[in-house]
């Protein structure tokens, strides 16, 4: 039997290592993964909120002007175009919150199973600092891996939408056109971007395991990838449903939560409430539905990249021998090296 100094057996892993060497991990390491997802996703709300409240102060006449109008009237058009350019600001930002908070996720896992593979402790500064230094490279590679596998999907979604089009605007060869186009859009191109995302999804794990860079980490997991592709895509697609679905019945009591303080505070609004007043009456429906959005956003941030950052592993294993490597680096006995 190989030896097990950590959260999985240093040799080849069946299905039952990979998940539980996952959920063995969230176990011992829970206390730092969890509390580096709450400050990085944290952060990103508050700047989110803050930018929100920015956004609100600065369009609150315009607003308002929107707010007041009759079924009969029409907006402004500067109205119009300041609460939408504050929207776009918002979100713009809140994007780039999420990215740069999902690549330090991406960035804290691999660098907690460095010490889990091999049972060593670890502290919140410790895979921080580690996390920190290796997150651009992270970064570079999830970008531009999502850059890569989203062409053919925007292209596949160009072609439904094609599509749909003419299903309902069958008015000749123009529509049939139409539709082939989407049919065989959606056929070409999803398959392609399924097949580019499983090819390079070990990449954020090379970047911390190896020190890797964006580009070498990405050539790097497709020639580990290669052979297992099927595997490591079934075994992905499963870790991110069981994390899916974690996350929704995680959330579903704060919405319930949310929903009855919502009713609570629209059972206090007159008869011609303003702005500020509805936004004051639905604060508590909102703070309970962003609560209950980080907890769930830290499952799925979390379990997933585990179960992938322990494939890197096995498929080092099965196929560069690194289980005795790993055993002496977690100082096992010569005897039960094997």
């Amino acid at each position: 039997m190989p030896p097990k100094p950590g959260v999985i057996p240093l040799g080849p892993l069946r299905l039952g290592d990979i998940f539980g060497g996952s959920f063995a991990t969230i176990g011992r390491y829970g206390k730092q993964l969890f509390a580096i997802g709450a400050a990085v996703y944290g952060g990103a709300l508050a700047v989110v909120v803050v930018a929100a409240a920015i956004a609100y102060s600065a369009v609150a006449d315009p607003l308002d002007r929107l707010f007041a109008l009759r079924a009969d009237e029409d907006p402004r058009s500067q109205d119009l175009t300041a609460v939408l350019v504050a929207l776009g600001l918002v979100a713009l930002l809140g994007l780039v919150a999420m990215v740069v908070a999902t690549a330090i996720i991406y960035a804290a896992v691999p660098a907690v199973l460095q010490e889990a593979v091999l049972g060593r402790p670890t502290t919140f500064s410790d895979i921080w600092r580690r996390a920190w230094s290796r997150m651009p490279a992270v970064f570079g590679a999830v970008f531009l891996t999502c850059l890569i596998a989203m062409i053919p999907i925007v292209l596949a979604w160009a072609g439904f939408v094609a599509l749909i089009i003419g299903l309902f605007a069958m008015d000749g060869g123009g529509s049939a056109v139409l539709a082939v186009v989407g049919v065989l859009g959606a056929l070409a191109t999803a398959p392609l971007g399924i097949w580019l995302w499983v090819k390079f999804a070990l990449a954020p794990s090379v970047a911390v395991f190896e020190n890797q860079g964006p580009i070498a980490s990405m050539r790097r997991s497709a020639q580990l990838v290669r052979g297992d592709w099927w595997r490591i895509f079934g075994i992905t697609l499963l870790a991110s449903m069981i994390a899916g679905v974690a996350s929704y019945l995680i959330q579903l009591p704060f919405s319930l939560l949310g929903m009855f303080s919502g009713m609570l505070g629209s059972a206090n609004l007159g008869d011609d409430p303003n702005p500020a007043s509805i936004l004051v009456a639905m604060s508590g429906y909102v703070l309970a539905l962003m609560i209950g959005q980080l907890v769930g956003q830290l499952v799925v941030a979390i379990f997933p990249p585990l179960v992938t950052g322990l494939l890197y592993v096995d498929r080092r294993i099965r196929t560069e021998n690194l289980g005795p490597v790993l055993a002496e680096a977690a100082a096992v006995p010569p005897q039960y090296m094997v």
